[in-house]
Order: C-alpha cells, then structure tokens, then sequence
C-alpha cells in the first residue's frame, strides 16, 4: 500500500493540474488584459484628449448604433483617426512578432528575424517598386508579397548550396545578410530615379515606417492576409516544437519538413508583406518580441506563439503612442524600434541561451 502511495500521488497532481489553469494561460490572460487597457489608453490619449467617459459614450453609440451625447468631431476623432490606427498597430505587431518566432523555430536560431533572413528588404523593394509605378495599394501589397517571398527563397537557396545541408545557422545568417543588403541597394536605386518632389519624398517616409497614414480601407485589406498567415502558423505550431529535434529526427517522427518549412515562409512572407505594405519597414519587432515572449512562457510553441501575438500587439500599441506624444512632431516608429532593439540584440549576442528554439 504504501509503494502505491507516490504513484497515487502523481496522479492526483496531474489531475488537479489538468482541472487547474497553467502558468502559461494566466500569462496570456493577463496579456490580454494589458492589450485591452492599452487600446482604450491609445483612444484617450494624443493631440486632442479625450476623456474616458466621452470614449466609453463613443463606443456605446458605435455598439447600438446610435449618438450618445457624443459630437460628430469627436466621433471622428476616435473612429476615422485613432480606432484604425490602433488597430492597425495590433495585426502589424501580431504579424511582425509571429513571422519572427516561426522563421527562429524554423531555422532554429534565436537571431533569425524575418529582417535578417531578406523578407522585409525583400517587402520593402517591391513596396517602393510600386510607390514608383503609382500603384494601388492592393498592388503595392501584391508586389512586396513577390518579392518578400523572393528574397527568403534566395536566402535558403543560397545556404543550402554554400553549407552543403549542413545545419550551419552562420551561414544562412550571412545568405540573408548578402540579399538584405542587395535589395537594400535596389531600394536606394528606386529612391535615386524618383521624382524629388513627388515619389522620392513618399518613399523616403514610407521606408521609416509609420502608422500615422493608416486609414480604415487599409485595415479592411491587411486584415484577411494578416489573419489567414497568422491562423494557418497557428495551426502548425507543434510541428515547430518537433523541428527543434533536427530536420532528420523531424522527418522520423513524420513531419514533411520541405513542405512545413515552405507553409512556414509562404505564411509569414505574406503577413510581412501586408505589414510593410502599408506601415513600412518597422525593424527588431520580430527579433526582440519571440524572446521575451520566451522569457515569460518557455519555448514550447502551443503557448510561445499566442503570447508573441499578444505581446507584440501590445508592444507596437505601446510604441506607436510614444511616437505621436514624445515631441511635437510625430516620431517614425521604425526609428524608436531600432533604438529599442539594438540594444537588446546585443544584450542576446552576449548572453544567449541554447536550447531555447
């Protein structure tokens, strides 16, 4: 009886663990709260302020569909400029902090980032290609989709030829450093032919990243994309956990890698598209966000991914509100990204963990 006794034990702690709400949950409940008190800060907040009861009065009405005592500016103020704005910054920062916890699970390599690996240079040629050509911004989308998907086909392709196969992270960090660099320089080819009064300064702007310019019909068109890579990386995430074995080990326990790894870039390709098509290139969110994301709930991906959406809605959310009330002039929030980030990648150089992807 009493050899039974720590079997009985263990199973009644995992019982009462299963009955009970994990670590992890509780970490992303209350993310989820935080996420909820910033969007209602951010529409308070700015320029204009606006009181909490006006606002609570402002999305009452928009709930039943009638004016609560709430003028028409105001109105305007919280629906037409700050809610879409905010928003914006929820998918482009759940976008950019999934894209960069996937490619690192992927590739196993904490320093890969969707930037490193070529995507967003990729995006972000094909987006001024367009701004250049005058297109729409559907087309614009559609562009920067072609070529983010481009750039990160000819980053793994050179790798796998220069490595022979190899699992060598040095050299597929290098392979998307040399087509970064390349499409970084078709960029400033595109900025040296553009008109200086009219393109050149629209492309200059747009590649410092901003969400000031982000209207309701480019929620309407990022949404979808944003969703469907986001959901379908989601679905997939275990697998990510079994990548972490090897690609040999992997493929043992039944995992198509070549396919997963495609599903994996052709999803996170499109989401990073859609970011960069209409808020430009905003660096380090999906670099900085997946570790700390790590830090809080481990490295397992069934938790690791949703507090990556979580965190990094909430992250650009908390920046973008910097970058419209630090100074009288709006701030780029590409600019206050890569302050934040730079140090904290130098913080990972030199204390690293293994294991962590």
């Amino acid at each position: 009886m009493e050899k039974d006794l720590p079997l009985e034990s263990v199973v009644k702690k995992a019982s009462n663990k299963r009955r009970g709400v994990s670590k992890e949950s509780k970490v992303n409940i209350i993310l989820f709260i935080l996420l909820v008190i910033l969007i209602f800060i951010s529409l308070i907040i700015g320029k204009y302020y606006i009181s909490p009861k006006v606002v609570l009065s402002s999305i009452g009405s928009k709930i039943v569909g009638q004016r609560l005592n709430v003028s028409e500016e105001i109105y305007t103020v919280i629906f037409n400029i700050r809610f879409p704005r905010v928003l914006g910054a929820l998918l482009i920062g759940a976008a950019l902090s999934t894209a960069g916890a996937a490619y690192q699970g992927m590739f196993k390599n904490p320093m890969v980032s969707p930037d490193i690996l070529g995507a967003s240079s990729g995006a972000a040629f094909g987006a001024a290609l367009g701004i250049l050509c005058s297109f729409s911004i559907i087309g614009i989308q559609i562009v920067s989709f072609l070529f983010g998907i481009l750039a990160v086909s000819v980053t793994c392709f050179i790798s796998n030829k220069v490595s022979k196969n190899a699992d060598t992270t040095l050299v597929l960090i290098l392979s998307g450093m040399l087509i970064s660099t390349l499409f970084s320089a078709f960029v400033s080819l595109i900025k040296y032919v553009a008109d200086p009064y009219s393109k050149l300064p629209d492309i200059t702007f747009w590649l410092m990243g901003s969400l000031s310019s982000i209207n309701n019909k480019d929620i309407y068109i990022i949404t979808v994309p944003i969703i469907v890579g986001i959901g379908v990386i989601m679905l997939v995430r275990w697998k990510l956990n079994i990548m972490a074995f090897g690609e040999e080990e992997a493929m043992a326990m039944g995992v198509e890698t070549k396919k997963l790894r495609g599903i994996v870039v052709a999803s996170s390709t499109l989401i990073i598209a859609s970011s960069v098509s209409v808020a430009g290139l905003i660096g380090w969110v999906g670099l900085i966000i997946p570790h700390f994301s790590r830090i809080l709930v481990g490295p397992n991906y069934k938790y690791l991914i949703p507090t990556s959406i979580l965190t990094g809605s909430s992250f650009l959310i908390l920046v973008d509100n910097l970058a419209r009330n630090l100074a009288s002039t709006e701030i780029p929030i590409g600019i206050l990204t890569s302050i934040i980030g730079a140090p904290f990648f130098l913080y990972l150089m030199m204390n690293i963990k293994r294991g962590w992807v």
